[in-house]
């Protein structure tokens, strides 16, 4: 089997990036992310944050991640994102992405991500977890009598 590639992300790559993005929530996949995803929506997300990185086998884009800042973060805060194709979860993409985006965050001078995550995505809970994000907000818990939890608020101190 080819290794996994990881490199900065470049417009070139904008049309795969949609796809896959496009395939996972076609998948049913738990991303915020509604389709259709245009290649030319990911440029104009690019244009705002340099550190994009891409993990791809022989020329096949196999998954990204980005940071950026966010208006309701502090300044030293950056938010991510992450995706990897459903058929090669689970073989390292996405450590190996966080290693490249994680240093880079550092670079550009950032404290802290920040990871926002449907509370229904268990496996993007589990992943962040697994890369060192503690849990800003609770747990939904049913016997509470509060609505359900939407989305999980994460950390990682750089």
């Amino acid at each position: 089997m080819m290794s996994v590639h990881i490199r900065p992300a470049r417009a070139f790559d904008s049309g795969p990036m949609a796809r896959l993005i496009n395939a996972i929530v076609a998948r049913g996949g738990p991303t915020a992310t509604h389709p259709p995803m245009m290649a030319d929506e990911l440029l104009d997300w690019m244009a705002l944050s340099t550190v994009w990185h891409l993990a791809e086998r022989a020329g096949d884009v196999l998954g990204f991640q980005w940071v950026e800042p966010h208006p309701d973060l502090p300044a030293t805060t950056c938010e991510i994102a992450t995706f990897v194709a459903p058929e090669t979860q689970g073989i390292g993409i996405g450590a190996s992405l966080f290693d490249f985006t994680r240093k880079a965050a550092k670079t550009a001078g950032f404290t802290h991500i920040h990871a926002r995550v449907r509370a229904s995505n268990a496996g993007g809970l589990i992943y962040y977890q697994s890369r060192g994000f503690e849990r800003l907000s609770p747990r939904g818990d049913p016997a509470s009598g509060r609505p359900p939890v939407q989305s999980i608020a994460m950390t990682y101190r750089l």
